[in-house]
C-alpha cells in the first residue's frame, strides 16, 4: 500500500515539501513564471503549482531527474525549434537538473500562454 499522498494548499507548501535538491530550481522557475506573467495569480492544481490569468497558463513540478513545465500543447508546438533540446511531449517540457532553466524560452512561453489566454476571454467582436 501507497502512503496517503499529501495534498497541497499554497505554492508554498509544495516547494517546502519538494527535496532539498529541487527546492532551488522549484524557486528559479518560479520567479521567472512570475515575472513574466505579474498579474497572474499563483494556485495549485492537480496538486502542482500553476499560474493563472482567466484560465491555468502554466503547471510546473518536481520529478526525479527534471522539472516539469506544462504550458499545454500550443506553445510546444510554436517553438518546436527552442524546445527542441528538450525532452517534450504533447503539452510538457522536461528541464533537466543538471542543467540550467532556459529563463528566456519560459518567459516567451509564459507570454505566449498569457497573449491566448487573453485572446481566448476577449467578448467576440460583434459587426
Amino acid at each position: 500500500m501507497e502512503p496517503a499522498k499529501t495534498t497541497f494548499k499554497t505554492v508554498d507548501e509544495y516547494i517546502a515539501a519538494a527535496p532539498q535538491s529541487i527546492k532551488a530550481r522549484l524557486k528559479e522557475l518560479r520567479k521567472i513564471i512570475r515575472e513574466a506573467a505579474p498579474e497572474a495569480k499563483e494556485v495549485i492544481s492537480y496538486n502542482m503549482p500553476a499560474i493563472k490569468q482567466n484560465k491555468v497558463l502554466v503547471y510546473y513540478a518536481a520529478n526525479k531527474n527534471h522539472i516539469g513545465f506544462y504550458p499545454t500543447p500550443s506553445p510546444i508546438t510554436f517553438f518546436k525549434e527552442k524546445v527542441a533540446p528538450y525532452k517534450t511531449s504533447k503539452g510538457a517540457i522536461q528541464f533537466p537538473l543538471d542543467a540550467p532553466i532556459p529563463q528566456a524560452l519560459v518567459k516567451a512561453i509564459v507570454q505566449f500562454r498569457l497573449n491566448e489566454d487573453a485572446a481566448k476571454a476577449a467578448p467576440p467582436n460583434k459587426k
